[in-house]
């Protein structure tokens, strides 16, 4: 029986909930099973008895269900489950808020590991909303007889799949398959790595932490050495393919710039002869342009899709949201109309072109009949959209340039489809853009594929923005400050993590609630700012709505913009120079960095009020980060050092596992990994390894695309 062999043919008497739930976990195979691997280990000495606890203490403790029941409470009209759990030294009670559910989950008799922060009152101590996890009642040696010589793994679960019962199947399939090892025998000696048996065994079955830390080093190496390795093949297959010819390049360059109302940085044009350089190598293009909020990507991808409509072909470019396409379409039209180049806008809810007939400096909105007909000739050599763009309807003539803006918003296959599109033609160049800071090391790791550019340097003039973060005492103050500059006639966004309101559900039974747009706007407009006009964004208003709010919001016709982080990447307001973060501490370092550059943007000078909705000693520390790093890129290191590197990249995207993606976080290991691969590629000896070329077209399954 090998790791190929399907689950449903070695447990052949699972019940429908059991089939269910392992697809919603996606495991359909040996492989599949022992690769969901434990999300922790609970060592039975780190467990706390019940008699031990003590108030404001983070425990976790091991206790079978005495009794559960939930009730409707009559001021709150809010569902409350309880419990009674006890130990063999005692007894406490579990509270959990708007979750009624969980008496179902935890009946009388099971046992589980609760986690939370003990409270008292006076009937005893208690913990609100503890996360728990379902055990076997024999779980813990020190209330049991049973042989306590091994870490206990606590696996990802679903309904209808408990993680005792994972792992029980795990058990019987590390009995039954044998796993071939693919690794280059070198390395794994090399490396000191387990070999794939053994890894499995002592990540699923640890005697001991050097164990489970063993097999944790294997997988993160495997994770990014083959991610390496695939991008790395996928690299040199796309310097065998024929690229589109363009004629005339260095003078269109010339052309270009001179259409631009300023001068370029130096970063900039060493970004554009990359490009030029990439454009006239006879292969695609394959690039990632990187940089810094506000560092100018927009304008060398204009500078490519000039070169593209000049030479008689099209370019698309593809944005993440709606307000980022718009704003696109408005500066592609603003430069590249001084050229009479037509320029085409299509997302879910617009269609227009860029110029009119009526008005040359102006935009219309046209049917998207109309429209695609138009690309389909070929009629307009420059279309910018969302995800609209990848639709099947949506056909090209002489499709050459793909780009692809903030390309960490879209899936892999989603970037694939737009540098896919069936035009008849050879395959188009392929920009990818991202103003997400990635520290080199990441970014090689995760583009391996992809040539890096990178703008390092802001454009001249750019006033530094004063970030500072804002205890509770300090509110109000904060408030005046913002009335002096709303008074004089600038303006501000006030960014909350939510829409709704949060649930109650902590110490005292009820949670210092984060800040929702919807409570915040009507605070503003009737307590705070009453003289301003205030608007409210967020994601569930429709493309019109919040293309007008942004429309008039440009014009100075409302002076606050309430919203939720739709307005994150992108948008361009200079005369906004406040940006107020409520409940900073829910959002990544890069996100926070890209909040603070909606504003800057113009001649004055701009500030950033960071307000935290909870403080730690980590919190204060991450958010101290965003008020000393000078640019997005030493920020980035410190989400990397802080969250781990799915913060940065999202692990959606990057094709790894969660511990390859924990593994990024040890710099010399992904060096060790990167190098290990390009050697297999340049001496091109992959095909001594078949288990592992075998291993690398399983990975590759996609159609082979840019990104």
């Amino acid at each position: 029986m090998d790791l190929s062999t399907p689950l449903e043919q070695i447990f052949r008497q699972l019940s429908p909930k059991q089939k269910s739930g392992l697809k919603n976990l996606g495991l359909k195979t040996a492989e599949d099973l022992l690769g969901h691997f434990p999300y922790r280990y609970e060592n039975p000495a780190d467990l706390k008895k019940i008699a031990e606890v003590i108030t404001g203490e983070k425990v976790r403790i091991w206790g079978r269900v005495q009794k559960i029941d939930f009730e409707k409470t009559w001021k709150k009209k809010m569902n409350i489950a309880y419990a009674t759990v006890e130990d063999p030294t005692g007894r406490i009670k579990m509270v959990w808020f708007r979750q009624p559910y969980i008496a179902r989950m935890l009946p009388a008799g099971s046992c589980a590991i609760f986690s939370g922060t003990v409270a008292s009152r006076k009937d005893g101590y208690y913990i609100a909303n503890p996360l728990y996890e379902r055990v076997a009642c024999s779980v813990v040696p020190e209330f049991t007889k049973e042989d306590s010589s091994r870490l206990q793994p606590l696996y990802p679960s679903t309904a209808g799949l408990s993680s005792l019962w994972i792992s029980k199947a795990v058990v019987k399939v590390l009995a039954l398959v044998k796993a071939d090892e693919f690794l280059p025998e070198k390395i794994i000696e090399k490396y000191h790595l387990p070999t794939l048996q053994t890894a499995l065994r002592w990540a699923h079955i640890p005697k001991t932490e050097e164990h489970s830390s063993a097999a944790k080093k294997r997988f993160a190496f495997e994770g990014v050495f083959l991610m390496q390795l695939m991008r790395a093949s996928q690299k040199e297959e796309i310097k065998k393919t024929a690229g589109i010819k363009l004629s005339n390049i260095e003078a269109l360059r010339d052309e270009f710039i001179k259409l631009l109302p300023f001068g370029l940085t130096d970063a900039q044009k060493k970004s554009i002869e990359d490009i030029l350089s990439d454009l006239k190598s006879g292969h695609p293009m394959n690039r990632l342009l990187e940089g810094d909020v506000g560092s100018g990507k927009t304008a060398v991808a204009a500078c490519a899709a000039y070169i593209v409509a000049k030479n008689g072909m099209q370019a698309a470019y593809m944005a993440p949201t709606e307000i980022l396409a718009r704003q696109h379409f408005e500066t592609f039209s603003k430069v590249l109309g001084k050229a009479n180049i037509k320029v085409g806008l299509l997302t879910s809810g617009f269609s227009e072109k860029f110029p009119s007939k009526i008005a040359r400096e102006k935009s219309t909105h046209v049917s998207r009949s109309q429209l695609l007909k138009w690309v389909r000739e070929g009629e307009f050599p420059i279309l910018i959209g969302t995800h609209s763009l990848i639709e099947k309807k949506v056909e090209f003539k002489n499709l050459a340039l793909a780009m692809v803006d903030e390309q960490h918003r879209f899936g892999v296959s989603q970037r694939g489809k737009l540098s896919h599109k069936e035009s008849g033609m050879p395959m188009p160049h392929f920009l990818s853009m991202t103003a997400t800071p990635i520290p080199r090391t990441l970014a090689l790791t995760i583009y391996a594929d992809l040539d890096l550019s990178v703008i390092s340097e802001m454009p001249l003039g750019r006033v530094p923005i004063d970030t500072k973060i804002v205890p509770p005492k300090d509110r109000n103050l904060a408030y005046e400050f913002i009335r002096q500059k709303l008074n004089q006639g600038e303006q501000a966004f006030v960014i909350c993590p939510r829409i709704e309101p949060a649930e109650p559900s902590s110490e005292g039974f009820m949670q210092a609630e984060m800040k929702s747009v919807k409570e915040e706007y009507k605070k503003l407009n009737e307590k705070i700012f009453p003289e301003f006009e205030i608007a409210l964004m967020h994601g569930k208003l429709t493309p019109k709505e919040k293309d007008e709010t942004m429309r008039v919001f440009r014009e100075n016709k409302i002076q606050v913009l309430v919203s939720t982080s739709v307005v994150e990447v992108g948008v361009d307001v200079p005369n906004a120079t406040i940006m107020m973060i409520e409940g900073a501490e829910r959002f990544g370092l890069a996100q926070l960095h890209q909040f603070r550059g909606r504003v800057g943007r113009g001649e004055k000078k701009s500030h950033c009020f960071v307000l935290p909705s909870s403080y730690s000693a980590d919190i204060f520390r991450r958010l101290k980060a965003l008020t000393e790093a000078k640019t997005g890129f030493e920020l980035a290191e410190y989400d990397l050092e802080f969250r781990g590197a799915g913060e940065l990249s999202g692990r959606k995207q990057s094709g790894l596992s969660d511990i390859g993606m924990e593994a990024l976080k040890n710099l010399k290991m992904v060096e060790a990994a990167r190098f290990e691969a390009r050697e297999i590629i340049e001496q091109k000896i992959l095909g001594k390894y078949p288990l592992l070329e075998t291993k690398i077209k399983e990975l590759r399954m996609e159609p082979l695309h840019f990104e």
